[in-house]
């Protein structure tokens, strides 16, 4: 380890602190449908699509109906992109000839950009053709982001509402969000990424002659604009297979620091909104609070088992730290602070290949989605996520002090509680029960590049990836297989929403209460306790209930690297 390495890791903190307030007054003013300086160019062309699909902005929906139009989107956006994969070999702009993708890839493809997961079990620059990765692609990256923002939106207003029976409108959320904040800057941010060295362009590729006379087809296509989105949005595909690992996604430091905080920007951005919606911007800052303290461990856990290295090396005359699936330009430190980030976020994108990480290395990422990718999170979902574990936090200190537990101004009772246990006992349950039936089915165990505890880390990563929507990978699992295909595309579609349904069903609950005042009984919920209470709650339910899979992965793994053993 290196005072460089933890200067990058509490600098990273510092800046995102930085960045919180602008984007959460952004976001505010689009939440409350404020007029924006963007209003005097964008604002016909808000007012066009409604006309267009007769929709009227000033309509509250119910949490019902709400949900209704966010699953139709969602469901027509999943067989558009799917009819577009399989017919690839047909449409324009594929300068390479490629054929349409088969059936089980075609559909993990449509369900994982549909849900914001980008899970990838092909290459992208050898399989997709530019019309496939702008149109059925990039197009998602957009309104999987927007939906994820929209449903923070409900959330949000749950909470802030008095007496209300509606949670707002999909349609004009969805909207907002994607010209008000998405579209400009990701326009911005693609010029920025030009600028920095990542291509953007209609060409297929270009052959080049190598230092020792080979030639080589070197992939191009419109990069930065994906890029963007990808990093922005939490989405996390990559143009190339190497994704952010590839010269072209990610030239160098400066365009790997510019990533990294993007993908944390509206998510932190998001917790100063809750926070002045909800009438007190402490509650946004506490609720950042744990989300930081929980995310600068794991980065710390993460650093410094890879600046450690393998004893194995170090016993063949190998020092320093773990370079193994990591690229040069970047080394230990930025490649470990660039997979806790990703997989804190639900992004996936990556700058280093996380097999190669060390057990322990590994295992951080695994857990951060195991949590739920609360600490931070994709953009909307990282909010709702922990806003879930506010209202368990909340009942576990009304029962310390007891009384009905309240958070910001708002009675938890039962239906709240069973409706938050719901959504949260989601992923351990699809997780853990998916993973369970891979490592005993030949098909599942034939994906396996190790045998082991690696090997079964190899599993229990891909499922905890897709349920979790994040769609990193251990990249040694051979996922393109029907096996694979299938079940990883039934698990994305049911990480995403059969967690949004029970928020959606707690948000037209919140909002149909009065607002209670705070009283000395009321437990507070902006302090360093609190802050302390919620990071105890969510390590617990996140520790208790995958702790038996992780000693049969990561940490038996890591035990056997101790003693000498290799997978």
């Amino acid at each position: 380890m290196t005072v460089q390495g933890w200067l990058l890791i509490l600098g990273f903190v510092a800046l995102v602190v930085l960045v919180a307030k602008p984007m959460g007054v952004w976001l505010f003013a689009i939440l409350e449908g404020r007029r924006t300086p963007l209003h005097a160019v964008l604002g016909p062309v808000e007012r066009g699509f409604y006309a267009a699909a007769g929709v009227d902005p000033a309509q509250d929906r119910g949490w019902r109906r709400y949900g209704v139009d966010m699953l139709v989107f969602n469901l027509i956006g999943l067989l558009l992109t799917y009819t577009i994969l399989r017919l690839q070999g047909v449409l324009p702009w594929n300068s390479q000839g490629l054929p349409g993708l088969s059936g089980h890839l075609a559909f993990n493809t449509a369900v994982s950009f549909t849900t914001n997961t980008n899970w990838q079990s092909y290459g992208g620059e050898a399989v997709m053709s530019q019309f496939s990765q702008m149109v059925g692609l990039t197009i998602h990256n957009f309104f999987s982001a927007a939906t994820g923002i929209a449903l923070a939106f409900a959330f949000i207003r749950g909470f802030a509402r008095r007496e209300a029976s509606g949670v707002g409108n999909f349609w004009a959320d969805m909207t907002r969000v994607t010209l008000y904040l998405l579209l400009p800057a990701c326009l911005v941010y693609a010029v920025v990424l030009l600028a920095g060295g990542v291509p953007q362009t209609l060409s297929g590729a270009v052959d080049a002659t190598t230092l020792e006379g080979a030639r080589q087809t070197i992939g191009l296509g419109p990069v930065a604009s994906q890029e963007a989105i990808k990093m922005l949005g939490t989405n996390g595909g990559g143009y190339f297979n190497a994704n952010s690992a590839h010269p072209f996604e990610n030239p160098g430091a400066l365009t790997n620091l510019l990533q990294m905080l993007s993908i944390f920007a509206i998510g932190a951005g998001l917790t100063w909104t809750f926070g002045k919606a909800v009438g007190n911007t402490k509650q946004g800052w506490a609720i950042l609070a744990a989300m930081l303290l929980l995310f600068t461990i794991g980065a710390g856990v993460t650093y410094s088992a890879e600046a450690a290295g393998n004893p194995i090396h170090h016993a063949l005359g190998i020092a320093g730290g773990n370079m193994e699936g990591k690229e040069v330009r970047f080394g230990v430190a930025a490649s470990a602070l660039f997979a806790t980030i990703t997989t804190a976020a639900s992004c996936g994108a990556v700058n280093a290949m996380h097999d190669s990480f060390t057990p322990i290395g590994g295992m951080v990422p695994l857990f951060n989605m195991q949590l739920g990718e609360v600490i931070v999170g994709g953009v909307g979902a990282g909010l709702y996520g922990i806003l879930l574990y506010c209202i368990l936090g909340v009942f576990v200190a009304g029962l310390m002090v007891g009384r009905t537990p309240e958070y910001v101004g708002k009675k938890i009772e039962g239906r709240e509680v069973k409706l938050a246990v719901l959504a949260i006992a989601v992923l351990p349950l699809i997780i853990l029960g998916m993973t369970g039936l891979a490592a005993v089915s030949e098909a599942g165990l034939a994906g396996r590049a190790n045998m082991g505890p690696h090997g079964f880390s190899e599993i229990l990563y891909a499922f905890t990836s897709a349920v979790a929507n994040n769609g990193s990978a251990f990249a040694g699992l051979t996922a393109n297989t029907a096996f694979y295909n299938g079940l990883l595309g039934v698990a994305m579609w049911l990480g995403r929403f059969f967690v949004i349904i029970p928020m959606l069903a707690i948000a037209g609950s919140l909002a149909a209460k009065r607002v209670v005042p705070a009283s000395t009984g009321s437990f507070p919920t902006t302090g360093p306790l609190w802050v302390g209470l919620l990071c105890a709650v969510i390590l617990i339910l996140g520790g208790l209930t995958f702790l038996p899979a992780l000693a049969l992965g990561p940490i038996a793994d890591q035990v056997a690297m101790l003693r000498g053993d290799l997978f």
